[in-house]
């Protein structure tokens, strides 16, 4: 049944006919009439966040823990304009995220007004789809199809601009179901590719899953299928930064996470495999490395959602469209219905080359001396910790790698990062997006004190909502993976890569009504991460840590999987070469 009601009312009855129930965002003049109607029902609560970037990323990092759609309002001018760095960062990462910006009346546009900008010009490069509405009877529609593009398919942020007088304006409101969408991905895969890939999988003599975000955006059912294919099957499976959790990290077929920082034995297996099955990841270039020795003489499948990711990067001999779900849905039946063959002679020696490169223990470090390694911190924080109801947000930098190096993770959902385009800034405001979708949860946002700093606002956030977010900060007091680089490959020359002026963050925290814990001793490390966990309000934990360590394993740039650089008690000894070297 067909409503009249204001524009203004029309955002808030379309938010909340979504199960819309949390939205992040800041007020301005081209947004008051939609915040007064905010002001008016009880279905929907608003998050006020201290900067527009932090509403996004807090939107992104409701999505990734709840699986549902994130929701964020900013005015016009700089309120759009300082959403664009939380757009680009949900695009990369394939975020369901729909962000509501302000524009100045329709007949006022084009004329430079007071925080007029082009918003849907400036984020047509950064989104899934924009619109700007120009009548009140297309708002409802354009609503209901903004959450549906943004949801389906492969997953990704859309802005919806709207003029101050179209929410002024009476039109008539649009359920959802009366809305028609012209935009449906292709879901079920290709049978003859899926009977291919099958046929391969039966004969294949040193396999891997190759896995990614888009097995965890694909939903549970993804998971569970990918779980059960791996159990059935008996081959290793990896994943990318994204696809952490998708497969458990105590499962026994899993070799930890690939790529640049990825483990050694994960990467060996990669460079050797005669099968990469590539499930919901887009060969992305700190997977990949050299590209020309990227998986040599491998045979490549490749199951994803996005047509534009199938041979972009990689050329592929079996390429599958569909959702992740459905093509392993698939996969399954075929390879049951021809028997469930696989080379077994050939597993076990792939299995027991795969077991000889695990005994290098890539990631083992030496915790001495009285000042704590950053390992150590994480070791300490995850043994403390995995057993909680726990939620990862992280920063970006040194620390992001270390945390998914030394954390681990069972379920998916739960480990929320910046992949794609790395920001700065992102762990924090997305740590308040986690904790606002689980209340109930533990949750850590990993940091670096430097990426801490640049959404440190947010922080009058997490106490105006009593939100127990706890900011675990690995101080440096260096830009650390800028530092590793300048040390590797610029000639130790430190350019502009540590700061001179830091706060005393206990202090900060204090300040903003905060508790603050200060730890440089690794004997009082375990006393302190715990007073953390028991505190029931906001944490800023300052873990001084190691200055110049280096993040190990590492693939230096412009070099294939095969030769990493590993740290100096990693056991090279027990390191069976490939076809190429091990550089210590």
């Amino acid at each position: 049944m067909s409503k009249a009601m204001t524009g203004a009312r029309m955002v808030v009855q379309a938010l909340i006919d979504q199960g819309v129930d949390t939205i992040f965002g800041y007020p301005g003049g081209a947004v008051l009439p939609i915040y007064d109607e905010i002001f008016q029902q009880n279905s929907i609560k608003h998050v006020l966040v201290r900067h527009e970037q932090g509403a996004v990323h807090a939107a992104e990092g409701y999505a990734r823990s709840t699986g549902k759609p994130g929701v964020a309002l900013v005015t016009s001018g700089p309120g759009a304009t300082n959403a664009v760095t939380g757009l680009t960062d949900a695009l990369m990462d394939s975020i369901p995220i729909v962000v509501l910006t302000g524009q100045v009346p329709t007949f006022m546009i084009g004329s430079d007004a007071f925080q007029e900008c082009d918003t849907v010009g400036i984020t047509r490069p950064c989104t899934k789809h924009n619109w700007l509405v120009k009548e009140t009877d297309r708002l409802a529609p354009t609503l209901h199809e903004a959450f549906h593009i943004a949801t389906s398919g492969r997953p990704g942020p859309v802005v919806i601009d709207i003029p101050k007088d179209v929410q002024f304006a009476t039109g008539t409101y649009t359920e959802p179901r009366q809305v028609e969408t012209h935009y449906n991905p292709q879901v079920k895969g290709d049978m003859e590719m899926i009977t291919e890939l099958a046929a391969a999988m039966e004969t294949a003599k040193r396999p891997i899953f190759y896995t990614g975000g888009g097995v965890i955006n694909s939903g549970p059912a993804a998971t569970q299928l990918l779980r059960e294919l791996v159990a059935a099957t008996g081959f290793p499976i990896t994943s990318t930064l994204m696809g952490l959790g998708c497969y458990p990290a105590s499962g026994d077929n899993w070799l930890g996470m690939l790529g640049m920082h990825g483990l050694y034995e994960a990467n060996m297996a990669m460079h050797d495999c005669d099968l990469m099955i590539n499930i919901g990841a887009r060969f992305d270039d700190r997977i990949t490395g050299r590209l020309d020795a990227f998986s040599p003489g491998s045979k490549k499948a490749h199951i994803d959602i996005d047509a534009s990711s199938i041979n972009k990067v990689i050329k592929v001999d079996i390429p599958i469209l569909g959702d992740v779900a459905h093509v392993l849905e698939d996969l399954l039946k075929v390879w049951k219905a021809r028997g469930r063959k696989t080379n077994k002679e050939a597993m076990q020696k792939w299995w027991h080359q795969i077991n000889d490169w695990r005994k290098i223990d890539c990631l083992a470090f030496k915790q001495e001396g009285k000042v704590i390694k950053p390992q150590y911190a994480l070791s300490r924080l995850e043994e403390l910790t995995k057993k909680h109801d726990r939620y990862i947000t992280t920063e970006v930098g040194q620390h992001q790698m270390w945390a998914a190096q030394y954390l681990g993770f069972e379920d998916p959902n739960r480990w929320m990062t910046s992949g794609g385009l790395g920001t700065m800034g992102y762990g924090f405001p997305a740590s308040i997006g986690v904790q606002m979708g689980h209340p109930d949860a533990l949750v850590i946002n990993v940091a670096g004190e430097a990426s801490w700093l640049m959404n440190m606002q947010e922080l009058g956030t997490a106490m105006q909502y009593n939100l127990p977010v706890k900011q675990f900060i690995l101080n440096n007091e260096r830009l650390g993976m800028v530092r590793q680089w300048q040390e590797l490959l610029h000639g130790e020359r430190y350019s502009s890569s540590w700061s001179e002026s830091l706060p005393d963050f206990v202090k900060l925290a204090e300040a903003f009504g905060a508790k603050g814990i200060i730890c440089s001793d690794p004997a009082d490390l375990d006393d302190a991460i715990m007073e953390m966990l028991t505190h029931d309000g906001p944490v800023l934990f300052d873990c001084l840590v190691e200055k110049h360590e280096n993040c190990f394993p590492m693939i230096p740039s412009g070099k294939p999987h095969n030769e990493m650089l590993l740290g100096e008690t990693a056991d090279v000894a027990n390191a069976i070469k490939s076809d190429g070297a091990v550089m210590v």
